[in-house]
Formats: C-alpha cells, structure tokens, sequence
C-alpha cells in the first residue's frame, strides 16, 4: 500500500476512533437538554381548571343538562382555542383536553380527544385513567360514526328506552380491554342491568 494511502487509513481511523468518543457526549447532552426542557414546561393551570369544572359537573346523581350542556361548549371552545394556540404542553394538558373533548359533540372532538390521550401516553402519563379515556374516545367516536365500538365503554337509549351497552366489535379481546383499564365485556353487560335496575 503506497504512503500516502496508509496516511489516509490512519485519518480515517482516528477520525472514526474521535467521533465514537464525541458522540455520546453529544447524544448525552442532548438528553438532558430534552429532558431539563420537559421537567420546566409546566402543567396549564387553565386546563386543569376547565378539567375540573367539567367533572364536577358530572358529580351529581342528576345532572342539569340545561346547565351542563352550555358549559360543555364553552369548554370545548376554549380547550380548541387553546390547542390552536400551541398552548397545550404537558402530558396532563393534553389528558386535560382530551376529557373536555370527549363531552363534545361531533365525531371530530371525539377522535381528536383519543389522538390527546395517545400524547398524554406518549409524554408520560400511562397510567389507568388516561388509558381509559384513549379507550372510551375511541368507543364515542366509533358509536357516533354508527360502527360498533370496540372497547364497550359506550352506552345509548332510544327516546326513554332502557341504557343498552352500544354494539360491540368482537375483534377486542377482554385482554385487551384490561390493558386500557376497561371492564370486561362480562361486566359492561352487568354495568348495564345495574343501570337499568333503577
């Protein structure tokens, strides 16, 4: 091999040799870069807020909907002017929005809800509630589209008929539905008796 190309190995050797011991420390400094920018982006006091205020809504027995449903909209509003502004950040924003959305009424803010659950998963939140909720929007955006819904979180009454547990999609095992922090569909059909009981 001629002199000048033993030269040229050498180089390419020490470069290599140079970039391995860089680069972990470029990738190391990177994460943490990534990760001090997270641990600072903080929860948005206006989402939780709204979060709350839809659920207590949902806390008595009977609900007003003659109230509710105005606040539902104003919520709903608000939560998509938010994410329009780039506003939502955190994993708890986005679980914050996505129970807002499910109260929606179009197909739309029931899959954008289920699209928020899978972020809020994605940034950190795993856990059961929001697992549910990425489950239950998903059953509302099927059922309001009229496909069986998959998860059997989902129930409807035609006029003053009996809750009927909506059409369930057989391609979900009951497996399945404890990952998402769903019952099985043995106990949806036993959440349903109980509540047509009353």
């Amino acid at each position: 091999m001629p002199n000048s190309a033993v030269k040229v190995s050498l180089v390419v050797v020490m470069l290599s040799l140079v970039g391995i011991s860089i680069c972990p420390m470029l990738i190391s400094r990177s994460v943490r870069a990534q990760a001090s920018a997270n641990q600072s982006l903080k929860d948005s006091e206006e989402l939780k807020r709204l979060h709350d205020e839809d659920q207590s809504d949902r806390t008595p027995t009977e609900v007003d909907w003659a109230i509710v449903s105005p606040r539902d909209r104003a919520r709903l509003s608000r939560v998509k002017e938010l994410y329009l502004q780039k506003r939502l950040q955190t994993a708890c924003d986005y679980y914050h929005a996505a129970m807002i959305l499910q109260h929606g009424d179009a197909p739309e803010d029931f899959l954008l809800a289920h699209e928020f659950c899978v972020l809020a998963i994605s940034k950190g939140k795993n856990d059961k509630e929001t697992r549910w909720l990425a489950a239950g929007s998903e059953d509302r955006f099927l059922m309001n589209i009229g496909r069986p819904h998959r998860f059997g979180t989902q129930f409807r009454s035609e006029g003053n008929g009996p809750l009927l547990l909506y059409t369930v999609d057989s391609g979900v095992t009951d497996e399945t539905r404890r990952e998402m922090g769903v019952h099985s569909l043995a106990e949806a059909r036993a959440h349903e008796a109980e509540l047509n009981k009353k």
